[in-house]
């Protein structure tokens, strides 16, 4: 574990995975990312890396040959270096090796870097090509938030608040593909509240969201997690059944459609890096 802090926030991550596994509020000792319990789900911020999601039967087709990923990649699942360049900004990287290229044939660098300022932490992503071709590739973030429901306090206390959304238009998830369908969200005052219902078919997956600003706000005490990002077009929201957590997920890429013919190349999504060729996008945490 590595740890990075100022006088206002703690940040505690995994080398494996380059995972954030804690964010404290110093000034009144409270935890803001989801504990880990295996019970709902084991994960707290995993980085989601070269797909987003799952794929049809997990597997893709890229030049003739077939190739086997698990769901969100395999980057949460890789030792990364970590170089700390001060008391309260850490970098991660991750390179292609041997054992990625057979499932993964593209060479490529991941950088990760956290960054905090005042009550704020900023991720930000790159991803370069290494390779002598193009490369194909999408990411994603996955942050659990942690919801108080301790001292008469309730779940749906919570609600999130978009800057731009007056409704969202949700793709259900059918064995973890996105189906043909869309289901409409109406917000009112352009607000969701939170209720252990809301992901009872799984997440809540969006591709034309608006906001780029979101606000976790307890009703009750309104305590605030302010949560924007940059160059994540596509959205998810979700948690486990009936655990204390939700997770904002900016993506670039989401999981395969039902009737997706497996091509990497025409995958719904996807991007696509020229030799020496970078892509960068970051998100934030403000906490009030």
């Amino acid at each position: 574990m590595t740890t990075i802090q100022n006088t206002k926030l703690k940040a505690t991550f995994n080398e494996l995975g380059a995972e954030l596994v804690s964010l404290i509020n110093l000034e009144i000792g409270k935890e803001i990312i989801w504990e880990g319990n295996a019970d709902f789900w084991s994960g707290q911020s995993p980085v989601l890396f070269p797909t987003v999601g799952a794929l049809k039967d997990d597997k893709y087709i890229f030049k003739g040959k077939t190739y086997e990923l698990p769901r969100h990649g395999f980057a949460r699942k890789r030792v990364f270096a970590a170089k700390k360049s001060s008391e309260s900004e850490i970098i991660f990287e991750l390179k292609s090796d041997e054992e990625s290229i057979k499932i993964y044939p593209f060479q490529f660098s991941l950088e990760i870097k956290y960054t905090l300022v005042e009550n704020k932490l900023t991720v930000s992503y790159q991803v370069k090509n290494l390779s002598e071709k193009e490369m194909y590739f999408s990411l994603g973030a996955h942050p659990g938030f942690a919801i108080d429901t301790e001292k008469g306090l309730n779940y749906s206390d919570y609600e999130i608040i978009f800057s731009d959304d007056e409704k969202l238009e949700i793709h259900p998830l059918a064995d973890n593909l996105i189906s043909n369908k869309i289901k409409i969200i109406e917000l009112e005052n352009k607000t969701l509240p939170l209720s252990y219902e809301l992901f009872s078919k799984d997440a809540l997956v969006m591709t034309t969201m608006k906001s780029q600003e979101l606000i976790l706000r307890n009703k009750k005490n309104n305590h605030k997690v302010i949560f924007s990002f940059s160059n994540f077009p596509y959205f998810g929201i979700w948690a486990a059944k009936n655990a204390d957590f939700v997770c904002l997920e900016p993506w670039q890429g989401i999981a395969d459609l039902e009737n997706h013919n497996q091509e990497l190349t025409e995958k719904f999504g996807i991007l696509k890096l020229e030799k020496n060729e970078d892509w960068k996008a970051d998100w934030a945490v403000e906490i009030e």
